[in-house]
């Protein structure tokens, strides 16, 4: 079966996104386009549905308060967690930042990541105090999990791994990663913004110990994302916000916390963005994660070809990588080309995606990155291919 069979054969959901129409939007790194289920979901809750949770007697809340968890089992098991151990963060970036700063560190004071890690799997060590330490790339744009081994060493808490870039598309051996933390003693923090929302993912089988994911990239609402953790792992971290809801009992004297995942959930939750998020996970087990990701292989593989094939165009990272490719117009800066392809109704990202040592590693200050979706489909490419040339022609 050739590229434009399996493109074509593949998905048909589309009409599925009204945001979309008449547009070719190759940003779904960056945030996802939302599905009319989605869309549905929330527009119902809030104009229908709405209550608070955890606190109401009423019915209303009650019933809210069942959809709110059954969210979070649902978030757990898309990924093959348990519900109990699933936080409810803002978003991939919060929960990063909550294992940063409550994981006990147990006198260990490193932390290994990659060249290609997104800003929010560097700063939030920084911040809390860890020394953070970079392990190279293979010559085809994957963490090097031979250099990995060799570099870690038992002052390492963690190891924090994109488990697919979210600039080159690469795809982490998260098993093996696994594995070599572990033999050190270490623990493994996977970042799978851009894995949940097109590969199926199985924290068990693969053996992490913390699994962080945006709702917003997964098709679902922004402000809301997921931690998943080994619950004897979540038991020995203190809370990291203090309010409502988080807590077992509070006197002046002394407080004392909720189990987790409640202890990491102070305030109101962001009970709209949970429905919607499930909503999200619902409308992917329903297209399903193996289409999904075979459809955007292909995908990649079409551009790839068809980029390499103008003669002026610079791409980055693996052949095969998971639904995003990276490139530059020789001579052009990606801004530039982003927005003469803006002009031509192609929408794709320039800059340097949250990943400044990553572009530094490459030897540029930024490139552009066209990023597909269930949704997308050959017009797209066809789309980029003429904006392309459209660029060509203005810069000579």
């Amino acid at each position: 079966m050739n590229v434009e069979t399996r493109i074509n054969s593949a998905l048909d959901v589309r009409d599925q996104f009204p945001a979309i129409e008449n547009w070719h939007y190759l940003d779904s790194a960056a945030t996802a386009q939302k599905p009319r289920p989605v869309i549905d979901a929330i527009t119902r809750t809030y104009a229908h549905d709405y209550a608070t949770v955890h606190r109401g007697i009423y019915q209303r809340s009650s019933e809210m308060t069942g959809r709110y968890e059954a969210a979070r089992a649902a978030a757990a098991e898309l990924i093959g967690g348990a519900p109990h151990e699933l936080v409810f963060t803002r978003g991939a970036t919060e929960a990063i930042n909550l294992v940063a700063r409550t994981l006990p560190k147990q006198g260990r004071k490193r932390v290994l990541v990659s060249l290609l890690e997104h800003h929010s799997n560097i700063v939030p060590w920084q911040l809390a105090g860890y020394e953070v330490d970079a392990v190279p790339l293979t010559g085809d744009g994957c963490i090097d999990l031979d250099a990995a081994e060799r570099m870690l060493t038992r002052d390492h808490r963690l190891v924090a791994f994109a488990h697919v870039s979210n600039v080159l598309g690469s795809i982490l051996d998260s098993k093996r990663a696994a594995d070599i933390a572990h033999r050190q003693g270490a623990l493994l923090l996977l970042d799978g913004c851009q894995a949940v929302p097109r590969l199926p993912v199985d924290v068990a089988a693969i053996g992490c110990d913390f699994y962080a994911y945006s709702g917003h990239k997964l098709y679902g609402p922004t402000g809301v994302g997921a931690l998943w953790g080994r619950s004897e792992l979540l038991a020995q971290m203190p809370p990291w916000q203090g309010g409502g809801a988080m807590i077992e009992s509070v006197a002046f004297a002394r407080s004392t916390y909720a189990e987790s995942p409640g202890r990491f959930e102070a305030g109101t939750p962001h009970i709209v963005g949970a429905v919607g998020l499930h909503a999200a996970v619902e409308w992917v087990q329903a297209v399903g994660l193996e289409a999904i990701h075979a459809h955007e292989q292909a995908l990649v593989e079409r551009c790839r070809k068809a980029l390499r094939g103008l003669g002026f165009v610079t791409l980055y990272g693996p052949d095969d990588g998971a639904g995003i490719v990276s490139f530059n117009v020789d001579g052009v800066h990606p801004h530039d080309t982003a927005t003469i392809l803006d002009d031509v109704g192609v929408a794709v990202r320039a800059g340097h995606h949250c990943a400044q040592p990553l572009m530094e590693a490459l030897g540029v200050p930024a490139t552009a990155r066209a990023s597909f979706a269930a949704h997308s489909d050959s017009s797209d490419v066809e789309a980029l291919v003429r904006g392309l040339e459209q660029v060509k022609r203005i810069f000579g």
